[in-house]
């Protein structure tokens, strides 16, 4: 199979085009127009339709791998966490010190001090019962909640170890962690504000309307402490970030060996699932097993969406659309510009940030030299420039997009229109505090 970049482009540009016009025009299942789309992609790139087959199945297999197991006890945790009014109760206390005026804000930097040694995936579903909770009491359009709070997360995922992009990235052409994250967190605090402003900006004529079933919700007697509220978010993200922290450490102690065993998102998650029934009062089988059924049943809707996403990414990376685009771009006094954009082809392309840093490291350490980056600041900014490219543009085969979407119950025209277009702000502003930079170290 010998495919030329504009096929591949145009391969990639009418797959994406079908996703966005049968969801949105035709209210076809994101499930099917993502499957389909990965067929016309797959074969308008002239791979055999067997192999199509068996890569979205690989597709589909790697993204319950990774996401299956925490999707499901994430959506339980949500669930028991609003049955019991916990969400009602964290969101009255966070209020009583922020104010409503900043409320979206707060969102934005919970998201981003979370999300500094966790997944954007796994905070994201920690936090959103808390989101829609604060969103309720407040009146903020939960659009304007969501995107702050994911915005957040993700500014960090894409920029800063331990996250496994920027850790491997880094490793790959020899930087620093240290250095990396301090630098990095110069770079991801902007990134940041301009998610939350266009999340005002954009979501502002969107509001939310509180359903019948969230008013009884919220008229709940008998709610939790505070401290037991808090706890089912709190302890999971603790435990995280402590195994993220201890996992590079070379001759364990005991202790550390326990922190890697509790600190493992799906068992941490477990945890907070216990915590969260700890803040109940008077169950009984016939409600916690309604309570779990309903749980479960909503996790698989939203598993088959991310799966689906996870082999239309499959298809596109086997197109190797970033080995067409390194050969086609003549590099020269390219710099900065080159790892950037490389990546942000990447991203776009297949979905995942952490595949696009990676993927763009192994292609930049040979072109180094070439551009003018074999120097210690210059492999530290190259990494900063893939992390920049990775967060645009996350949009319909990014399985964090659809985490997003289906835990706030936006719609797919609401979050490319908010949330899509934020993650295009948020890698230029990254990649020009980059070049601000380079110009001081």
């Amino acid at each position: 199979m010998t495919t030329s970049l504009p096929q591949v482009i145009i391969a990639l540009l009418a797959g994406i085009a079908i996703i966005i016009l049968l969801t949105t025009r035709f209210k076809v299942h994101a499930f099917f127009a993502l499957i389909i789309a990965s067929f016309v992609v797959g074969m308008g790139v002239q791979i055999p339709v067997i192999e199509v087959v068996n890569l979205v199945k690989d597709g589909f297999g790697n993204i319950m791998k990774s996401l299956g197991l925490i999707i499901v006890l994430g959506t339980t945790l949500g669930v028991l966490l609003e049955h019991t009014g916990s969400t009602n109760v964290m969101a009255a206390y966070i209020l009583r010190r922020v104010g409503d005026k900043y409320a979206a804000f707060a969102m934005s930097i919970t998201g981003f001090v979370v999300g500094l040694p966790i997944f954007c995936d796994s905070g994201y579903i920690v936090l959103s019962g808390l989101n829609k909770s604060i969103a309720r009491r407040t009146g903020i359009s939960v659009v304007i909640m969501s995107v702050s709070l994911a915005t957040g997360l993700y500014s960090v995922h894409c920029l800063i170890p331990p996250h496994p992009g920027a850790a491997a990235a880094a490793g790959v052409l020899g930087v620093a962690y240290g250095k990396l994250i301090l630098i990095g967190i110069v770079v991801a605090l902007p990134a940041m504000l301009v998610g939350h402003w266009w999340a005002k900006h954009a979501g502002k004529k969107i509001p939310y309307l509180r359903s019948a079933d969230e008013e009884n919700v919220q008229a709940r007697a008998n709610l939790p402490s505070p401290v037991k509220a808090f706890l089912p978010v709190i302890v999971p993200i603790l435990l995280i970030a402590m195994h993220s922290f201890v996992e590079g450490s070379k001759n364990q102690t005991p202790w550390q060996h326990f922190i890697m065993i509790m600190g493992e998102p799906v068992i941490a998650l477990s945890i907070g699932v216990l915590l969260a029934l700890n803040a109940g009062h008077d169950w009984n089988r016939i409600t916690l097993g309604k309570l779990l059924t309903d749980a479960a049943e909503k996790a698989g809707g939203i598993l088959v969406i991310i799966g689906a996403g996870g082999a239309f990414g499959a298809i596109l990376a086997a197109t190797k659309i970033g080995e067409h685009f390194g050969n086609a771009v003549a590099l020269g006094s390219l710099g900065l510009l080159f790892p950037f954009l490389l990546s942000f082809v990447l991203k776009t392309a297949q979905g995942s940030s952490t595949v696009a840093i990676i993927t763009s490291a192994s292609v930049v350490l040979p072109l180094l030299p070439a551009l003018h980056l074999d120097s210690e600041n210059g492999r530290l900014l190259a990494v900063l420039a893939m992390g920049a490219g990775s967060m645009m543009i996350s949009h319909a085969n990014d399985a964090y997009f659809w985490v997003i979407s289906k835990f706030s119950g936006l719609d797919m025209k609401t979050m490319l229109r908010v949330y899509s277009v934020a993650t295009l702000w948020m890698g230029v502003t990254s990649i020009i505090m980059i070049y601000i930079i380079s110009m001081i170290i």
